[in-house]
């Protein structure tokens, strides 16, 4: 017996880790940086730490008031209703929500190109057909509605990023609220924000929940727009917050979405840790604005100081224009210092470097000059 055909489901390939990376070399770890998965390099808040040596010795337990915690106090901070928030096993948990909770067999979904590779994956997952709108390459992938609707054609979800991720640059909300009144009535435009902590770009939850929230350190304020019910936003808790390792994330959605959840959700979609953490992560507001801060340092470093052509970034990265990326990514392996490889976006030219600490950015500018040299 075999499993269904997959082939047309390409693996999400992570950027690899230090021990990978030292085991592979014969080296010692210590050796190493590892800025090639966009991690917060602060770490987790020390109030998230905390909560999670708290939660664990309730990890005998279902988190049925866990959960219901972390979604009100998501709800509280963007101005929506609890049931609008979707808890998920990262951001691409969420993902896979809004795909059971939207797509038919034989449904079609539009995909940037380059972009996060999970989106066609989940499409698949669930039966979904996959088309791409390819970023522009020769405006350094500048993203506009102009961008998506040129190659629109009717599909089910619009996925879009912002900030995106490889390149980090942005779509203006008022071009996203383009996107979305321009596209059939039951077209879902879905806006990941994942980075959005470290972008100006004020959050698309203004437009399906009503006027997001300072209070939390989740998104500058916004003025009061029209709200929709064909836009749904993505967040993760990997990023600012510092938790990629207990996978938590959450999507806003439309106001009349929210008996869907029950309906499409795995029983307790995130962990008693992971629910605990992200409430104290929340809390923390210091924490989070140390991260935007450290990663906007290093942003302007990079840009700086880098002896290669680099893209306007809105994320916790850079996205650097090398001449060979793999031959770059391997040379900079063996000195230590671990970025990303595009080559799997379909960017042979360019390598992504994490914002890292003061330290760690220094190094790796150092180094990376060095390889072109």
């Amino acid at each position: 017996m075999q499993p269904r055909d997959l082939s047309a489901h390409v693996p999400y390939e992570a950027g690899r880790g230090i021990e990978e990376v030292a085991r592979e070399l014969g080296r010692d770890p210590d050796e190493f940086v590892k800025l090639a998965s966009n991690e917060n390099p602060l770490g987790p808040s020390p109030a998230a730490s905390e909560a999670i040596r708290e939660a664990a010795g309730r990890a005998n337990s279902y988190p049925t008031a866990a959960h219901t915690d972390l979604t009100a106090a998501v709800a509280d901070a963007w101005r929506v209703d609890d049931e609008q928030v979707w808890l998920g096993n990262g951001g691409d948990g969420a993902l896979d929500y809004l795909a059971r909770a939207t797509l038919s067999p034989g449904d079609d979904v539009l995909v940037p190109d380059p972009g996060f590779s999970y989106y066609a994956m989940s499409a698949r997952y669930h039966h979904g057909e996959v088309a791409e709108y390819p970023l522009p390459a020769a405006d350094d992938f500048a993203m506009d509605a102009d961008t998506v609707l040129d190659h629109y054609d009717g599909e089910r979800v619009v996925y879009v990023t912002s900030p995106h991720n490889p390149t980090g640059r942005v779509m203006a909300l008022d071009e996203v609220e383009r996107v979305a009144r321009e596209t059939d009535e039951e077209t879902l435009v879905v806006v990941d924000e994942a980075y959005g902590e470290y972008a100006d770009e004020p959050s698309a939850v203004s437009i399906v929940g009503g006027a997001a929230s300072k209070d939390a350190g989740l998104s500058e304020a916004t003025e009061d727009r029209e709200t929709r019910d064909d836009v749904a936003v993505l967040r993760t808790f990997s990023k600012a917050y510092g938790l990629a390792g207990v996978r938590l994330g959450y999507a806003v959605v439309p106001a009349d979405w929210g008996d869907a959840y029950a309906r499409v959700n795995t029983p307790f979609a995130a962990s008693e840790i992971a629910c605990r953490a992200g409430i104290a992560a929340m809390g923390d507001r210091e924490h989070v604005q140390d991260s935007v801060e450290t990663a906007a340092w290093a942003r302007e470093y990079i840009h700086e100081n880098v002896d290669a052509p680099t893209l306007p970034s809105s994320g916790n990265f850079v996205l650097v224009r090398v001449g060979d990326g793999t031959e770059t990514y391997e040379a900079l392996k063996r000195r230590g210092v671990i970025v990303r490889d595009t080559s799997s976006y379909g960017l042979l030219e360019y390598v992504r470097v994490t914002c890292g600490t003061r330290e760690e950015t220094r190094r790796a500018v150092e180094e990376l000059n060095e390889v072109l040299a």
